[in-house]
């Protein structure tokens, strides 16, 4: 557009786009192959920082078992030994959630599944293949 060629009234712009639910909210998705920006899932980062200030008060004696802290936490003794199985990721693994490099598929609910103990094997579970191949 040149200053002698009017504006239009109307602008049209075409973006694809889905929406899908992911932990309870509605997220846009891009199509396959676009850049897509990482971002942070708060709630799992909520859960890891709890699942490691959890085991801090456990190892240093302020809490003699989980079933005390979870009743001080206010929450079931089941819930509170699902998230802090959390402790056990592989370091590079809760680094890629703390950094929004985790899948779209990777939600609280997935992470606090079962996953293998063994460090070289939970890459697999996350849906990355190998110890470094990040999406």
């Amino acid at each position: 557009m040149t200053r002698s060629t009017p504006i239009p009234e109307t602008v049209t712009l075409h973006v694809p786009f889905r929406l899908v639910k992911r932990g309870g909210r509605k997220e846009m998705q891009l199509p396959e192959g676009v850049a897509q920006l990482r971002r942070t899932d708060n709630t799992l980062i909520k859960a890891l920082a709890r699942a490691f200030r959890w085991k801090c008060m456990l190892e240093s004696g302020e809490f003699a078992t989980i079933g005390e802290l979870a009743e001080r936490e206010g929450i079931a003794p089941s819930y509170m030994t699902r998230v802090l199985r959390l402790t056990l990721l592989a370091p590079d693994i809760v680094e890629a959630f703390l950094d929004g490099k985790q899948g779209p598929e990777v939600t609280l609910a997935h992470a606090l599944e079962p996953f293998p103990a063994k460090w070289l094997d939970q890459p697999d579970h996350f849906g990355w293949i190998g110890g470094s191949g990040r999406r």
